[in-house]
C-alpha cells in the first residue's frame, strides 16, 4: 500500500510548483487561492486572496472561480494541502494552476506583504450561514455586505420591506432620512412601524426595529427635510441609495445629487395595484431625466394618499429594490439599469422596458453643463403632495 509521502510525491509530480518569489511575480494578474482552515487564515494571509478551506475546494471553486483559464496560485501554510488542491483544480479543468512550495509560512518568513484579514465569528456565521452557502456570495461576500452603506429615502411603502430585508442581509450601515412621524394610517403598508409607535419620529422607529432585527448594523438617521443646501452632505460617502420617495422635487434633486457623487440609486414607485424598479447608475445607464424628462400633469400622477395603494405591493417592490442594491454591492447578475420593471399585482405579470440615456438629457448627456444642485419645488407644485421634498415613503 502507498503511503501519504508515496501520494504526496505522486501529486508534486503531477503539478507545477513556484516558490514565493515566483508567485510574487504573477500577483499582478493571478488568483491566490488559499487553502488553509478558517483559524488559520484568521490570523493572516496574503492581501487579496480568495480562501477556500481544502476540504471544500472540490465543492465551491467553480462557484468561486468560473473562468478556468486564469492563473491560480494555491497555497496553504507549507505547500502539502495546497499541492492536493492544485491537483484537484487540474482534474476539474483549470489549465493554469501552481503551487507555492514553502506555501504561507515561507511567503511570511521571506516578510513579503500580509495583512489580517477580517472574518465573521461564531455568531455571523451562524446568522448569514445561507449567504454562505451561496458561492456567489460565500464569506468574502458577506464582509463586503458589512462593510457597504446604503441609504434608504424614506421609511414608508418602500422603505420599510427595503431596510428590513437590507438589515437582515447584513449591509453593515443603513442611513434612513424621512421627517414624518408614524400614523395608524402608515400600518397598512409601513411594516417598521407599529401601534406602540403612533405619534414618533418614522426615523426613530425605524432604527428601534432594524438594530433589533439585527444587532449587527448601524443605523443612521437623518430626521430633516432632504433639501438643495444639504442631499449633497447626506449622500457623501454611501454605495447605493434605495428611492422610496414620493414626490417629484426629491426625484429630481436626488437624481442630480447622485449624479454628481456617481453614487447609484434604486428606484422604486407605486401606484394602486402596480410597481415599477429600475436602477439609475450614474453615466452608465440613463438617469431619472432621461426616463421623466419632465413631471407629468397631476391627473395622471396622484399621490398613494389620494389614489390609494393595495399595502402588500410596496412590500413587493420594495423587496425587489433590496434585491437590486444588494447585486450592485457583490457586482452580481445584472442589475436593471437601463431596464424598467413594470409589476401588474392583478395580472400577476412583469414586463421589462429599455431604456436609454438621452444624448439631450439635460443632466447626464453629451453635452450637458455643470450640473446645479437646486430646489424643485417651484417646477413640481401641481403635483407635490403635502410634505414635499421631505424624502417621506410612499
Amino acid at each position: 500500500m502507498p503511503s501519504f509521502r508515496d501520494l504526496l510525491n505522486e501529486v508534486k509530480q503531477s503539478i507545477r510548483e513556484v516558490d514565493p518569489e515566483g508567485a510574487a511575480g504573477v500577483r499582478d494578474r493571478a488568483v491566490f487561492l488559499d487553502v488553509r482552515e478558517a483559524d488559520e487564515y484568521a490570523q493572516g494571509a496574503i492581501p487579496g486572496a480568495l480562501h477556500i478551506p481544502r476540504g471544500y475546494v472540490e465543492l465551491q471553486v467553480e462557484g468561486r472561480l468560473p473562468d478556468k483559464s486564469q492563473p491560480v496560485v494555491v497555497y496553504c501554510a507549507g505547500g502539502t494541502r495546497s499541492a492536493f488542491a492544485a491537483k484537484a483544480l487540474q482534474d476539474l479543468g483549470y489549465t493554469d494552476v501552481v503551487s507555492m512550495a514553502g506555501g504561507f509560512n515561507k511567503w511570511k518568513d521571506e516578510g513579503r506583504e500580509w495583512v489580517e484579514p477580517r472574518t465573521l465569528d461564531a455568531d455571523q456565521r451562524n446568522r448569514y450561514h445561507r449567504h454562505l452557502l451561496l458561492p456567489e456570495v460565500g464569506e468574502r461576500g458577506q464582509q463586503k455586505l458589512l462593510e457597504s452603506k446604503v441609504l434608504l429615502l424614506g421609511a414608508g411603502g418602500l422603505g420599510s420591506p427595503a431596510a428590513l430585508y437590507l438589515a437582515a442581509a447584513g449591509v453593515g450601515t443603513l442611513g434612513v432620512i424621512d421627517m414624518d412621524v408614524v400614523d395608524a394610517s402608515n400600518l397598512q403598508r409601513q411594516v417598521l412601524h407599529n401601534l406602540d409607535r403612533v405619534g414618533e419620529r418614522k426615523v426613530d422607529s425605524a432604527k428601534k426595529t432594524l438594530t433589533a432585527l439585527n444587532p449587527d448594523i448601524d443605523v443612521v438617521t437623518y430626521d430633516t427635510r432632504l433639501g438643495a443646501d444639504n442631499v449633497l452632505h447626506v449622500i457623501d460617502g454611501y454605495d447605493v441609495i434605495v428611492d422610496g420617495t414620493d414626490n417629484f422635487p426629491t426625484r429630481y434633486l436626488v437624481n442630480d445629487a447622485s449624479l454628481v457623487k456617481r453614487i447609484p440609486v434604486v428606484h422604486g414607485s407605486i401606484f394602486r395595484f402596480e410597481g415599477q424598479i429600475t436602477v439609475f447608475a450614474p453615466y452608465e445607464g440613463p438617469c431619472y431625466r432621461c426616463l421623466v424628462p419632465e413631471p407629468p400633469p397631476p391627473e395622471l400622477a396622484p399621490s398613494c394618499a389620494e389614489a390609494g395603494v393595495l399595502g402588500v405591493l410596496p412590500g413587493i417592490v420594495g423587496s425587489m429594490q433590496a434585491m437590486e442594491a444588494i447585486k450592485l454591492l457583490l457586482g452580481l447578475g445584472d442589475p436593471l439599469i437601463g431596464r424598467l420593471l413594470a409589476y401588474d399585482s392583478l395580472e400577476a405579470s412583469f414586463r421589462t422596458f429599455k431604456v436609454r440615456r438621452d444624448p439631450g438629457c439635460p443632466a447626464c448627456g453629451e453635452s450637458a453643463g455643470p450640473i446645479v444642485i437646486a430646489e424643485y419645488d417651484e417646477l413640481c407644485m401641481p403635483h407635490v403632495a403635502a410634505g414635499a421634498g421631505t424624502a417621506a415613503g410612499a
